[in-house]
């Protein structure tokens, strides 16, 4: 009861700061330890092996929280079974200007254009090395400089750079905040991009002395056509996993009219429904057994577990913290538990896309 006051008391405060201010102080006080603490392992029935990696629990940090890996340790004591850290690009970049990060409390949604702000490959480097004996899964999210003169290059680099201290690999193309970084989803674009991608990492195994997996992050925005050619290009260069999906341009039915004419990236519960649309017709396209993040709209217990059966084989979160705050995760995972022992099972994946052709029906607006 006492950590339940103290954290919407927490969040009534970060609320009265403007959002990026907000994230700071968030991101101090997790690297000064001034953080519930929950075990992560604590509900062996969510425990699962996945891309080769043993997950004690489904539920991981979105990258975009930690883009410069300074608190990944902490985010795993929040309940989390994995960390994301990045987007990560080689140079370190500034990003787009501020303001830039908004609330829509009517809507419990966020949006952004930070454009990739981040300290750089050699600064998230150092970190991830000093933390590596400290176990735990830490995925790194790589990207491309906003100015590069060969955005192919700048994730080939990520993929070389990181090769010895990720966990996995995710290769962000979706972000709506860079300026053409959504056409590397096009056909021809993907290929050249994946085959140099699974190239290097293929190449780096060797050093690494393990294939690191790598996933793709699209867009929810992609038609139905540049699905069917982003599924088919995963399983072609043999990408290990997806991630689906990044922020949303839609705008459809949000009550926060001012701010949501913002420009960037909508994220938080108005994606839900795009997101697990788009995740349930994924799942159908690529089959049973390729592992997909599912994200995009995750605020309550009840909405992780729709994303399961929407065919999600792992789940991500970040924006709904900022309205529902750490207690968040605990609730989810009890949840989880509490599900699958009122069903009979041991198991998520015995659910996992038991509604898949309900959601994958659906009309996206």
């Amino acid at each position: 009861m006492i950590t339940s006051l103290a954290s919407r008391f927490a969040l009534g405060a970060l609320h009265c700061l403007d959002a990026e201010a907000a994230h700071g102080v968030t991101i101090r006080a997790l690297a000064a330890g001034l953080h519930p603490r929950t075990d992560n392992a604590r509900y062996k029935s969510l425990a699962q092996t996945v891309l080769g990696l043993d997950f004690p629990n489904p539920l991981g940090m979105a990258a975009g929280f930690d883009k410069n890996g300074e608190v990944p340790d902490a985010v795993l004591g929040l309940g989390f079974g994995f960390a994301e850290v990045g987007t990560v690009t080689p140079l370190a970049q500034a990003g787009n200007p501020k303001p830039r990060l908004f609330r829509l409390p009517a809507d419990c949604g966020v949006i952004n254009r930070f454009g990739f702000n981040n300290e750089g490959h050699a600064a998230l480097l150092a970190r991830l090395e000093a933390r590596r004996r400290r176990g735990g899964l830490v995925g790194v999210n790589v990207g491309a400089n906003k100015d590069t003169a060969d955005r192919v290059a700048d994730y080939v680099a990520g993929i070389r750079t990181f090769a010895a201290v990720a966990s996995y690999f995710t290769v962000n193309i979706s972000s709506p905040n860079t300026p053409g970084l959504r056409d590397l989803q096009a056909k021809e674009a993907l290929d050249a991009l994946l085959a140099a991608v699974m190239m290097e990492r293929d190449r780096g195994a060797v050093a690494a002395g393990r294939k690191v997996p790598v996933l793709l992050k699209i867009a929810p925005d992609v038609s139905s056509e540049g699905l069917e050619d982003i599924a088919e290009a995963v399983q072609r260069h043999a990408v290990d996993g997806l991630i689906v999906s990044n922020t949303t341009l839609s705008r459809v039915g949000l009550r926060d009219a001012a701010t949501g004419k913002e420009a960037g990236g909508l994220s938080g519960r108005p994606l839900f429904r795009r997101s697990t649309i788009v995740l349930a017709r994924t799942r159908k396209l690529v089959g049973p057994d390729l592992p997909i993040i599912g994200v995009g709209g995750i605020d309550s217990p009840e909405a992780a577990f729709t994303k399961i059966t929407a065919g999600a084989t792992l789940l991500q979160l970040y924006s709904a913290l900022v309205f529902k705050g750490p207690q968040l995760v605990t609730d989810i995972l009890a949840h989880l538990d509490t599900e699958l022992r009122r069903r009979g099972l041991s198991n998520l994946s015995e659910v996992r896309s038991a509604n898949v052709d309900g959601w994958a029906n659906e009309t996206l607006d």
